[in-house]
């Protein structure tokens, strides 16, 4: 009898643990992620501010349009920003020249990187990496059209933090107050070089303030996301939680996919994460490029039943994915 009753018991178990699962990842808006097109949506081109490289897309609803922000690279490695626009989400046209380029002593030689755009008001605000081949430092900067761009400096500096004491980079705004303040996601290198994310809050958007003396999405150890836990787009808040989706490395820097999710209410509460990644290097313009084995989720906008997920693959090209919006 014990020995029948013992796979029963496991059985149960293991429904129970499936019960779980089902229950946590129901606070996920969404469902699982399907790419729209085997090809990427835009590529490098000439020889010139986009030659080698164009990836790490923003986007935003601009009108009946979605307007990308993405990293521009050139053959020298300096990086701008480059400008598209679609009416379908999915095929883009861009413009000619850069957006945003290298000017402030802390963008200097290296350029501006790696956009993430939210909008309160009338008012666009673009976090982006300022680096100067030295540092890699979190920016802000705001606009009216997406177009022209006032800048507002470093937000969180380098090697200065509670926990971060090496670069930040990867700021992903919270786009409503939480208990009567604006959160960021933001990504630190602590002593040890693992990138996780950290908590900042203001009370005007330009000015931030660290908000934890630990990371509040560590990295795990023999995981996807080991070595790298880096914010995503700016999240989507739901009654059941912040939903933050984040760009996880393991320990040979491949990059996938994964979702965290916060307390509605307290920001700095994780609630529940992914256990394995939701989307992967696949194609072979994501596992070969500039940096190999990459896919990279800065963009997403929600299209009537549906989100849509804009990610740099291999630091080179960007590519569109779909979930459908759960019922």
């Amino acid at each position: 009898m014990r020995v029948a009753r013992f796979p029963s018991r496991v059985l149960a178990l293991s429904l129970l643990l499936a019960a779980l699962v089902a229950q946590e990842s129901s606070r996920v808006p969404f469902g699982a992620w399907h790419r729209l097109s085997d090809v990427p949506a835009i590529g490098p081109r000439g020889n010139g501010w986009e030659g080698a490289g164009t990836f790490n897309p923003a986007v935003v609803h601009r009108g009946d349009k979605v307007v990308m922000l993405y990293r521009a690279q050139d053959t020298q490695g300096t990086s701008r920003l480059g400008y598209a626009e679609s009416e379908d989400g999915i095929h883009f046209t861009r413009r000619d020249e850069p957006v945003l380029s290298p000017s402030a002593d802390y963008e200097k030689d290296g350029g501006v990187e790696d956009p993430r755009l939210v909008q309160f008001g009338d008012t666009y605000y673009l976090t982006y990496t300022g680096y100067n081949k030295k540092d890699a430092q979190l920016c802000l900067a705001t606009s009216k059209d997406l177009i022209h761009w006032d800048r507002k400096g470093v937000i969180i500096p380098a090697n200065k933090g509670n926990w971060n004491v090496k670069w930040t980079k990867s700021g992903a705004i919270v786009p409503e107050k939480v208990d009567g303040k604006y959160w960021m996601y933001f990504l630190g290198t602590n002593a040890d070089n693992k990138d996780q994310a950290g908590l900042a809050s203001s009370t005007d958007l330009l000015h931030w303030t660290e908000e934890t003396m630990t990371p509040v999405l560590p990295v795990r150890p023999g995981r996807f996301d080991s070595r790298v836990a880096e914010p995503g787009p700016a999240p989507i808040v739901t009654p059941k939680g912040i939903v933050l989706i984040y760009n996880g490395a393991d320990d040979k820097l491949v990059y996938r996919t994964g979702i965290a999710v916060f307390d509605r209410n307290d920001p700095r509460k994780l609630l529940w994460r992914t256990e394995e990644p939701v989307f992967s290097p696949e194609k072979e313009w994501e596992k070969a490029g500039q940096v190999p084995n990459v896919v990279f989720v800065e963009g997403m906008v929600q299209q009537k039943d549906r989100y849509l997920f804009y990610y740099g693959g291999a630091d080179t090209y960007v590519g569109v994915a779909e979930a459908q919006i759960k019922p």
